[in-house]
């Protein structure tokens, strides 16, 4: 607990059961003892499971539609770079902080205080709830490509559709329906499997005049409009790079189920780089089996129109089906974190007591219930999955900072009798994940998701606001009322840039 914060009153800890969502820097105790036996290839199929989200089977049209050939290959070794060291420090954090509770949540609290705690619990609750929208938009246009109501995703066929989903999964959650083992090794086993499927075959098909037919985009006009410079379409891809390594937080947490701690610090690396690994080999392979131009109004899953131009009918079938299975079973997954990532804050008096309750079954029923209905706020918007990725993507980048940020706090407040090598490498480690998640935020998001982020950090801030009195807690420190006031301009910002049409996130 940061030191400007009251005490609260003392919790029952969590213990995390097998259906329980478990978060970075659970303590080590509170994980049931069978769940101490796991050898490193399990782990790594674990961290893959997590990483890899239905994004990469819509990313030859996204980043078609961003960059070309050139930037793209930039953009992913400034990213892949970034990101690995970003994966280092969740992985040092579990570690360094086996006692803090919610992952990116608790590492902001317990570095910066409670209101920064609470803006980064709300911005990744914000972004995985955006997310899965996203997954009901891409559930839906793949099925468009059979059912011509469904079409693109946006048809009120689908909007209806989608509904139905998120409602029966709501009221499956309620009661207490959680992924099994045999569930996620079914989903994870429909993820990588066509993937590497497509890599074998994108390499038979891939042709070099097509790859390189306008490698920097000098020429491509995608919609009516070119890609811009170089430097835009790298920052461009980024942004969206974001998304599709949206669960490399979680890959700290099985350092608490590992055998050997040894084995989870390399299920780390080995799972990031096999992703790392399938992102770019099918973002490549894309290019040169289809022009970019034409790539880049492909249909969502854009991967599936792809394997059909590579190998035949046959291949986007292929595709489609295996989304299909993948997308259920993501959506389960984020809709329970989406939920869960709030009973933290709400049992530390960051949020009101309401979103700590559990029903029966130990679902937290207000954080599922505030998910389900922004949900279908948002897929009555009629949001394409492009723009909500890009959402999703800017909405975590803060609570990513907040982490980075933390790293180096920690390397440097509690270094433990560590040797002047080994503080020396924790520091630098951070400081280079700060200027990561700062080039991020800075370059890659802009301007108009950075507004629409404050906007719902202000709105949020009103049940930060409910949570405080509820406890009798003081509502901000001295730095917190410039962090609010910040955070207040830049709403009403985005308010006004909406107002007037210069802001467009539907």
């Amino acid at each position: 607990m940061s030191p400007s914060s009251p005490a609260v009153p003392d919790r029952e800890p969590f213990r995390p059961a097998a259906d329980r969502v478990t978060y970075a820097g659970a303590d080590p105790d509170r994980v049931a003892d069978a769940d101490h036996n796991l050898g490193l290839w399990p782990l790594v199929g674990l961290i893959i499971g997590s990483m890899i989200g239905a994004g990469i089977f819509h990313l030859p049209a996204q980043m078609a539609g961003t960059a070309a050939p050139g930037p793209t290959l930039i953009g992913w070794g400034i990213f892949g770079t970034g990101m690995l060291v970003l994966a280092l420090v969740f992985q040092n954090l579990g570690r360094r902080a086996p006692t803090v509770d919610g992952g990116v949540y608790g590492f902001a609290k317990d570095g910066f205080g409670d209101y920064v705690g609470f803006t980064s619990a709300w911005g990744y609750w914000f972004s995985t709830w955006t997310g899965s929208v996203g997954y009901l938009v891409l559930l839906f246009s793949t099925l468009g490509r059979y059912l011509s109501p469904f079409k693109d995703g946006q048809t009120w066929q689908a909007i209806l559709g989608a509904s139905v989903v998120l409602w029966l999964v709501h009221g499956l959650i309620l009661a207490g329906i959680r992924q099994a083992t045999v569930i996620n090794a079914i989903v994870s086993a429909c993820k990588v499997i066509p993937l590497v499927a497509f890599l074998a075959l994108g390499v038979i098909a891939w042709r070099r005049d097509v790859f390189t037919a306008d490698v920097w985009g000098h020429g491509v006009q995608v919609e009516g409009a070119g890609l811009g410079s170089v430097g835009a379409q790298v920052n461009g891809m980024m942004l969206l790079a974001v998304w599709y390594f949206l669960g490399i937080e979680g890959a700290s947490v099985y350092a608490a189920r590992a055998r050997d701690r040894a084995d989870s610090a390399k299920a780390t690396m080995i799972g990031f780089l096999t992703v790392l690994t399938l992102l770019v080999g099918v973002n490549v392979l894309s290019y040169g089996i289809v022009r970019q131009a034409e790539l880049a109004g492909y249909p969502e899953p854009s991967l599936a129109g792809v394997l059909r131009d590579a190998v035949g009918p046959w291949g986007e079938h292929f595709i489609a089906a295996a989304i299909v299975v993948s997308l259920v079973g993501a959506y389960m997954s984020w809709m329970l974190l989406s939920s869960e990532i709030l009973l933290y804050p709400a049992h530390d008096g960051v949020l009101p007591r309401v979103f700590g309750k559990e029903n029966s079954h130990g679902v937290p029923v207000t954080g599922l219930w505030l998910t389900s209905l922004c949900m279908q706020v948002m897929l009555l918007m009629g949001n394409t999955y492009t723009k909500l990725t890009l959402l999703a993507g800017a909405m975590v980048l803060l609570p990513y900072f907040w982490t980075a940020a933390y790293q180096v706090l920690i390397a440097v407040r509690d270094h433990r009798g560590d040797s002047a090598g080994t503080r020396v490498r924790e520091i630098t480690l951070g400081v280079l994940a700060v200027i990561f998640a700062v080039y991020l935020i800075y370059f890659a998001a802009g301007l108009p998701y950075l507004l629409v982020a404050c906007l719902a950090f202000f709105l949020g801030t009103i049940l930060y606001v409910w949570g405080r009195r509820e406890r009798g807690l003081a509502l901000f420190s001295r730095v917190e009322w410039v962090l609010f006031a910040v955070v207040t301009v830049a709403a009403l910002a985005g308010v006004w840039q909406l107002a007037h049409g210069q802001i467009a996130v539907s």
